[in-house]
């Protein structure tokens, strides 16, 4: 990342190989070096196959006939061995699906059969089981859900939902059996905020990280979650940017977020009707493998007059709560849980902002009790790595939260710090986030209940995994009289020199270790010599997040101060080592080694001078 990074050792690599991760460290590094960077992303599962191959394409079969004054919904899940997205003789029903109207959820029975109550304005989805893929269109969007407003929606900006009419004879929801979706080992891709304000945005995105995945394939069964703020307040723009998912080589399924509302609407009711025209509805659950996919719609936008974008809170109402309660409880206790949402439950970069996290968070806990559970969100440009056990000063104050009970993970951001910064020669503009992270996308490798993130940057091969800078006083003044002059202060001169009154004045060599996590470790040796621990700037003990140039990315600031974007002046995945006082004059060489929660190894090297 930017101009500190000098050197780059990559310590290992790994492998999709025959269903399974495996780590091989390389051996150039020779002896006393060990380690493993992030999955080889062309790798593909044992049982992964070309999508267009595989790819179910259909839709929904709506039956209609004359009758108004259905009170129930009914048809049925089968397994539509032609795809023709209708169901023939000879294609069974398929038992033991759930089917929901968004409050109630049931169970297919014997025969593939089903029915619910009707609401005014409902989405009827199904639930894909393991072993099955619903189909998806020829923009690889799922499709397994039908919108039932009769009336269609009130006069809104960007049109909502059209008139459906009365309640179908029947909906019936085609399934194909698929091997990718059985198999036991599962890579989900999760991407946050794709956020396109304008048509030259969806092109740096599709240029970015959808260029990636178009060259991935180890996603096909699970495919790929984009949890909210698909567009950013122009809702003309999901066509074009639902049509990126056309390069994927799987099914896509998404969220919506503050920034995909109707704005312009009366009753909340009606603030997700343009989003589920155009994507599908805004909360369902599907499975792959033995991950049971949760997907919540985490926004709540209050409905009332001259409202803005930023006028929302994150909170679920109560009929969604009633079909989590409905979905879970339906859901086999041998399967992992993972719950996605745009606003996160609780989250690191606002811990002390209640519209920025969950209000129903202890009783979603209370919920899933008992569950082997990973929770997703999006929303903060940030990337955070929270495990069981982490406890923030703000999770308390605001939720009575004391712990975290899972791993909350919040995926960071497709569009990065909203598109800003500097153009790159990939063809989009650097983009570094408010943590310092760069712009990518999350992939939970899953192998039965058993899950493992790891963090692709847009545009790499999967083995960046931090960034080295150091800290220095005449930086931290250089940081404190430009933080207000984003976009146009002058560069800082000289990033990796440091005079020996800096050392004396404590110099940090700083990493950022953007997927580092409670349970990870740095160790630095400079000029080939002991290793020595470097110390985590935020314990998540307790504590209120720590801000300013001491707790700052330096690497991240002088890209951000100079060319634009947020202020990376706190993380929770900052490591520091102070540099020997007493360094020579002249070159040093310093090799980082970051190893991860799951014991990952990862390392890199940078050069700095110390002058007179």
């Amino acid at each position: 990342m930017a101009v500190q990074r000098t050197t780059s050792r990559r310590a290992g690599r790994v492998q999709l190989s025959a269903g399974t991760l495996a780590i091989i460290a390389a051996a150039t590094l020779g002896a006393g070096s060990a380690g493993a960077a992030p999955a080889d992303q062309a790798g593909q599962s044992a049982t992964a196959q070309s999508w267009e191959d595989s790819a179910f394409r259909g839709q929904v079969e709506v039956v209609r006939d004359d009758r108004t004054d259905r009170e129930t919904v009914s048809g049925t899940v089968f397994e539509d061995k032609d795809r023709d997205s209708t169901q023939d003789a000879g294609e069974p029903g398929v038992p033991g699906v759930e089917v929901s109207n968004g409050r109630e959820v049931v169970t297919t029975d014997g025969q593939g059969n089903y029915e619910l109550p009707v609401e005014d304005n409902m989405t009827v989805f199904v639930t894909q089981p393991r072993g099955y893929q619903v189909p998806v269109d020829e923009d690889n969007v799922a499709q397994f859900s039908y919108n039932h407003l009769p009336e269609g929606s009130p006069e809104l900006k960007y049109g909502g939902i059209d008139p459906t009419g009365a309640v179908p004879a029947a909906l019936n929801f085609p399934l194909a059996k698929s091997k990718l979706t059985q198999d036991p080992e599962q890579h989900c891709v999760i991407g946050g905020d794709i956020q396109t304000y304008t048509e030259e945005q969806v092109e740096y995105a599709r240029a970015g990280v959808f260029a990636d995945l178009a060259e991935r394939t180890d996603y096909t069964g699970c495919g790929a979650l984009f949890i909210g703020d698909v567009v950013g307040d122009d809702l003309s723009l999901y066509p074009k940017t639902r049509e990126l998912a056309s390069m994927l080589n799987g099914p896509a399924r998404f969220l919506p977020g503050n920034h995909d509302m109707d704005f312009d609407a009366t009753e909340r009711q009606h603030s997700t009707d343009t989003f589920r025209a155009n994507l599908g509805p805004s909360y369902y659950s599907y499975d792959a493998g033995k991950a049971h996919v949760v997907a919540l719609s985490t926004v709540d936008f209050p409905m009332k007059e001259n409202a803005r974008p930023g006028d929302y809170n994150g909170s679920i109402d109560e009929r969604q709560m009633e079909w989590l309660r409905n979905d879970i409880a339906n859901t086999p206790e041998n399967k992992v849980i993972v719950l996605a949402g745009h606003i996160p439950l609780l989250d690191f970069a606002d811990e002390s902002s209640k519209k920025h996290q969950i209000d129903q968070v202890k009783e979603i806990y209370e919920i899933l009790e008992g569950r082997e559970v990973i929770t997703l969100g999006g929303h903060t440009h940030s990337l955070e790595n929270l495990r069981a056990g982490d406890s923030m000063k703000g999770w308390k104050d605001l939720f009575g939260v004391d712990e975290l009970p899972f791993t909350h993970i919040t995926a960071g951001a497709i569009s990065g710090d909203w598109y800003n910064g500097r153009m790159l020669e990939g063809g989009y503009p650097e983009a570094v986030q408010r943590d310092g992270a760069m712009p990518g996308v999350l992939t939970l490798d899953i192998k039965n209940t058993e899950v493992t993130e790891r963090f692709t940057v847009r545009g790499d091969d999967g083995s960046d995994q931090m960034s080295l800078s150091v800290n220095t006083p005449r930086y931290r003044e250089w940081f404190e009289q430009y933080q207000d002059d984003r976009g146009e202060a002058p560069a800082f001169e000289n990033p990796l020199q440091v005079s020996q009154a800096d050392l004396a004045d404590t110099t940090w060599l700083t990493t950022n270790f953007w997927m580092g996590s409670t349970g990870s470790t740095v160790e630095v040796s400079i000029d080939g010599g002991e290793a020595t621990a470097a110390t985590r700037t935020q314990t998540l003990q307790g504590e209120a997040s720590l801000v300013g140039a001491e707790y700052s990315d330096p690497a991240a600031v002088q890209q951000q101060l100079v060319h634009g974007g947020s202020l990376a002046d706190r993380s929770m995945h900052l490591w520091q080592l102070e540099l020997p006082a007493d360094l020579e004059v002249g070159e040093h060489t310093a090799e980082v080694t970051a190893t991860d929660v799951h014991g990952r190894e990862f390392t890199e090297e940078i050069t700095f001078e110390v002058t007179e």
